[in-house]
């Protein structure tokens, strides 16, 4: 399926009209404005119910894409489970090419490699999947859950942003931390089981850590050098549309 050409005019069009609206009311007008170009992506973390149950609630004919590494956390398989059963979503899950065994025999464990190594691993097992999803579903428009207080990679962006032909938009980027607590308390939405141990973030069992005492959640990701897995930056892959 051909993709479209997206025009800035699209991104200044969804940024225009976030700015007024709460959450649900973005989903709705999303998928009145743009039907079957949408996709949302879940990573079944600390957060991810809150936009798994805006979606099922105000556009559930939007398919979910679940990046599954193979290197997820126990009960971050369990956790997804029961999302998926509690909030009856279709989820389309998305692996790497190469199994987590593959990986390490022919590179060892990249994510001991520094940066190189890092980079690697995220273009594996975050980038091509999740480019190949959007290929496979003809969609060229992907919601995700960033929020601004996330994480200073993330403090400035914009409702909508272009990356690559893929355009981004993020409906709850401008909550803050006591909006998230309180969806989930009036939504009785069920909580990741990690988030009672300490964790402030989710992500690869391997690169993910409790946060201490003073730390940030950035310093908890990736030994704390960085704390974008790659699907949020220019991955430098020029045949990728993300």
């Amino acid at each position: 399926m051909a993709k479209p050409i997206l025009k800035e005019s699209e991104v200044d069009k969804v940024n225009a009209a976030f700015k007024q609206m709460s959450a649900p009311a973005r989903i709705k007008w999303l998928h009145a404005e743009f039907g079957s170009r949408l996709v949302l992506s879940s990573s079944f973390g600390l957060q991810a119910a809150i936009m798994l149950h805006l979606v099922s609630e105000n556009a559930p004919e939007v398919p979910v894409v679940w990046l599954d590494t193979g290197y997820l956390f126990p009960e971050t398989y369990q956790y997804a489970e029961q999302l998926i059963e509690t909030l009856n979503i279709d989820v389309k899950v998305y692996q790497p090419k190469l199994t987590a065994a593959r990986q390490e025999a022919l590179y060892g464990k990249l994510w001991e490699q520094g940066e190189e190594g890092n980079n690697r691993y995220g273009l594996i097992n975050k980038v091509e999947p999740m480019n190949r999803a959007l290929q496979e579903l003809g969609t060229d428009i992907w919601i995700s859950g960033l929020r601004r207080s996330q994480s200073s990679t993330r403090a400035d962006r914009q409702f909508a942003e272009q990356q690559k032909q893929t355009l981004k938009v993020y409906p709850i980027l401008d909550w803050s931390d006591p909006q998230v607590s309180a969806y989930f308390y009036d939504q009785k939405l069920p909580k990741h089981p990690l988030e009672s141990e300490g964790y402030a973030t989710m992500g690869d069992w391997h690169s993910t850590q409790p946060v201490g005492e003073g730390e940030s959640a950035e310093s908890s990701r990736f030994g704390g050098t960085k704390y974008e897995c790659g699907l949020h930056l220019d991955s430098g892959a020029q045949d990728f549309q993300i």
